[in-house]
């Protein structure tokens, strides 16, 4: 891996020029085409697409229940173990999240609140291609249960050898309603905008490729969206008291997914940052998933030596990273000083792929700097908020001539009319 070794300034500039995001115009134009073809022609155009990229003839989208339910059946007792152990902490965890609406009536003829409702119906898409994801399901479909949204379908690409039993097994106990054959910008648009067979829904979440995530995009508005993920990444803030091996396996674990993942470290050893460097080469070397990490570590990976724990901090939170390890002595005393981090994994132990699977936290996080400002996917995303107001004769009367006066200010007499008639004679 890369060292850097610069002032403060200098590797602030660097993180700069590292996460500088372009778009690709081919791409925007292609997706664009295929989200067209989708809204006009509906079905007709899933098929299409299945045959063109997936290789698949289908005629019926819809994986029939009595597949889910004896995928589930079938599955190793051991994976069922372990999802059944993700459902539980992922449930514990994000049952904390859920919210309240609220009532004032603090002040006399005056009662001002909030009503949170859940969505109606809810889109998962779940990548395939070179890894299953059934841990995305648990990610995904829970949240959106423990706030109560009515209907969950999902969308995945379709396989040769039919979907994953362990993809549809986890539709199936994390509660999907529907699952979908359907991948790509295409599924993305089938849930954007209705086709035959596949129902549209008010929000769309789910990591997917650059294709899916240019989609959801585009389609942003005509239904909400989660965020728009990028390639995985991880940070890790160290001292010479971190083991090596268990750092250079930390950031191989987010190369693994994409040779355009990131794995950056940040520490205030030399000695350090050599010895992972050297421990991530002997590890990559033995990765079955050599040919993704290997890109991802030579062309986008780092580590950068920096003089003091400040300055660690500083950069670390410059690169506002999706998963962010503190590999330091009572690593939680230094909570006080992360800014901007998707996830935050504390000590030794909690090594970033626990938060993947069965930690109880959300794996859908920002990524490409975006934890500057977006947070995980919780039960939030899953819920809308509505407000309301009501105003006695007389409470309105008090505020009525501040009403008229900002209306006529912004131009607008109609609203200071409709003020005003209610105190005509």
């Amino acid at each position: 891996m890369k060292i850097y070794k610069e002032s403060l300034d200098a590797m602030l500039g660097i993180v700069r020029q590292y996460t500088q995001q372009t778009t690709d115009m081919e791409i925007e134009r292609r997706v664009y085409d295929i989200i067209e073809h989708v809204r006009t022609n509906g079905d007709a155009a899933l098929r299409e697409y299945s045959e063109q990229f997936d290789g698949v003839k289908l005629d019926d989208f819809k994986v029939d229940q009595s597949i889910i339910d004896e995928a589930w059946d079938n599955l190793p007792e051991d994976l069922k173990h372990a999802l059944l152990v993700a459902k539980k902490n992922i449930t514990e965890f994000h049952s904390r999240e859920i919210e309240q609406g609220f009532v004032d009536m603090d002040t006399p003829g005056i009662t001002r609140g909030q009503k949170v409702t859940p969505l109606a119906r809810v889109g998962l898409y779940v990548p395939g291609g070179t890894a299953a994801y059934p841990s995305t399901i648990m990610m995904t479909a829970l949240p959106a249960k423990i706030a109560g949204v009515k209907e969950i379908v999902m969308v995945t690409p379709p396989q040769k050898d039919g979907i994953n039993p362990a993809v549809l097994g986890a539709a199936k106990l994390a509660g999907v309603d529907a699952v979908y054959q359907v991948g790509g910008a295409q599924g993305v648009a089938a849930l954007a905008y209705g086709t035959e067979q596949i129902p549209k829904v008010d929000k769309i979440v789910g990591p997917g490729n650059i294709y899916v995530a240019t989609a959801k995009r585009q389609v942003f508005g005509q239904v909400d969206i989660d965020m728009i993920a990028g390639p995985s990444e991880i940070g890790i803030i160290a001292d010479d008291s971190a083991n090596p091996v268990h750092l250079a396996a930390d950031l191989l674990s987010q190369a693994e997914h994409d040779p355009r993942a990131r794995a950056i470290m940040v520490t205030n050893s030399e000695k350090l940052a050599q010895l992972v460097s050297d421990e991530v080469e002997r590890q990559l070397s033995q990765l079955p998933r050599e040919s993704i990490a290997r890109p991802a570590i030579e062309n986008n990976s780092y580590i950068a030596v920096m003089d003091s724990v400040e300055d660690m901090f500083t950069v670390m939170n410059e690169v506002a990273p999706e998963h962010l390890e503190i590999q330091l002595p009572d690593p939680m005393e230094y909570m006080s000083m992360v800014e901007n981090a998707g996830s935050v994994f504390l000590g030794r132990y909690a090594s970033e792929p626990l938060g993947d699977y069965v930690g109880g936290t959300n794996h859908v996080l920002p990524t490409s700097g975006t934890a500057k400002f977006s947070s995980p996917l919780g039960v939030y995303d899953f819920v809308k908020r509505i407000s309301f107001t009501q105003f006695s004769r007389e409470r309105l009367q008090e505020v009525a001539k501040d009403i008229t006066t900002l209306a006529r200010t912004e131009g607008l007499e109609a609203h200071a009319r409709a003020i005003e008639v209610r105190f005509e004679d």
